[in-house]
């Protein structure tokens, strides 16, 4: 395991040095998020009204565990209440345009039902962006509100770009995409967990995600030169949740480079769907309030896609992207324990010392056999507090998946996700603790996906 991991690094760290060395950045995968997302086009009126509905339907077998309950890793998000669901995973409202050449605005509201709206158990719908982008220091464009941190590929990128029936991989999941809690004091702290060093936290105070979104402020810009490009992006905001005062929160800093080469000839070369190489590079650090302490918490990653021939016969894409967490380290409920009690369901377990790490990688790419249909096939790893011996594990998840592409902004997606769950150092677990964790493992569902993304 550790020589993988060493050998995941070196290759991580070649594929991005050479992206680099021959000035790549921006693709239909890792395209120029700053500029699509930060300002709208040159043309743009003051006032554009746009949105997207993305219904969703999963199916699993619903296996359980020893204990006779079905695993969470087992049920659907964000109820957590059944193996098959059928769903409005998103619904997207948005207001954007331009008050001047120099001042673009997004307003953008979720009405879906999804981890972003689905607060301490409630459906709540709320504003996902709000900002406004001022260009009018060259080199140095200031963007401020409600944003996304740079950071990893996944987090950055446009909902128009996602493949895979929505699914995050398991290392952006569960290591950047961060729930926050209801916040604690010394009077009323969490309790320790079932593992020294963890605390359970009741599912009422789970306050879902930001979906990669902070408060603040960026400094970014993008430069060409020939058929390169490089892009920047700076961002210094607050770690906490959207809305609502009772929450976890401190100080976030941020940071994405990336350098691109854009490729000629086959599929378009602007835009979301953009044919190019780009390599990129990020760095997140966080101090998250948890349990009345404040906490460190660090994410950094790098990676290269290649994209070229967008709905186009033959067209193709392709990524990989290396991440790495240290600090604070969510480990989502399977069944978790309070010290002294019996596992639950429905709460979650965190690791917040400086000591915990984790981390993951993931390769994916997709072909056009036809100008509409996209077959695409993902292999992502996440190994999860190899710190603490007995509760490390692995998550190995392969999806398989296929696309029709009725227009630029509609299509239709079928998905497979064959996953499984390992426990590396089970010989740590005592004897007569072992059976749960082991059925847990053991009893990790695949998964089938059938999405569309309908965009007005």
């Amino acid at each position: 395991m550790r020589k993988e991991k060493r050998t995941v690094k070196f290759i991580s760290c070649a594929l991005a040095c050479a992206a680099l060395a021959t000035g790549s950045i921006e693709s239909a995968s890792a395209a120029n998020w700053f500029k699509l997302e930060g300002i709208s086009p040159p043309k743009a009126p003051l006032v554009h009204l746009s949105g997207f509905i993305i219904p969703l339907y999963k199916y699993m077998n619903g296996t359980t565990a020893v204990n006779g309950q079905v695993p969470k890793i087992n049920l659907v998000a964000p109820q957590d209440t059944s193996s098959k669901s059928f769903n409005i995973l998103f619904a997207h409202i948005m207001l954007r345009g331009n008050i001047n050449k120099h001042i673009s605005y997004m307003m953008a509201g979720e009405f879906g039902n999804n981890q972003f709206t689905h607060v301490g158990g409630n459906y709540t719908p709320q504003l996902m962006d709000a900002h406004a982008t001022f260009s009018y220091i060259p080199g140095a464009r200031i963007e401020a509100g409600i944003i996304r941190a740079p950071g990893a590929e996944e987090a950055m990128q446009g909902y128009p770009n996602f493949a895979f029936g929505f699914n995050y991989t398991t290392v952006t999941q569960q290591l950047i995409l961060q729930p926050f809690y209801s916040a604690t004091n010394t009077s009323n702290p969490y309790k320790p967990g079932g593992t020294p060093g963890s605390y359970s936290v009741p599912g009422t105070s789970v306050l879902g995600n930001n979906a990669f979104r902070y408060p603040g402020a960026e400094v970014m810009d993008w430069f060409h030169a020939g058929n390169m490009e490089y892009a920047y992006g700076v961002m210094v905001g607050n770690f906490g949740r959207l809305t609502g005062t009772n929450t976890s929160n401190g100080p976030l800093v941020a940071a994405r480079l990336q350098a691109s080469y854009l490729l000629k000839g086959f599929g378009p070369d602007h835009g979301p769907f953009r044919s190019d190489v780009t390599g990129f590079l990020w760095y997140q650090h966080a101090n998250p309030i948890f349990n009345g302490q404040s906490n460190s918490m660090t994410r950094d990653g790098l990676g290269i896609t290649y994209t070229q021939g967008y709905m186009h016969r033959w067209g193709r894409w392709a990524k990989f992207e290396y991440m790495r967490g240290s600090g604070m380290i969510d480990a989502p409920a399977v069944f978790n324990t309070y010290l002294a009690a019996p596992p639950t369901l429905t709460d979650a377990q965190i690791y917040p010392g400086s000591q915990n790490k984790a981390s993951g990688y993931y390769v994916s790419g997709g072909l056009f056999v036809t100008n509409r249909l996209e077959l695409d096939l993902r292999y992502d790893v996440y190994d999860r507090l190899p710190n603490i011996a007995p509760q490390e594990r692995i998550f190995k998840t392969w999806a398989i998946g296929g696309q029709y592409h009725i227009t630029k902004f509609t299509r239709v997606m079928v998905d497979y996700f064959v996953r499984s769950v390992k426990i590396p150092n089970l010989s740590s677990i005592p004897p007569a603790q072992r059976a749960l964790p082991q059925s847990v493992a053991g009893a990790a569902d695949n998964e089938i996906a059938i999405t569309a993304f309908v965009a007005f």
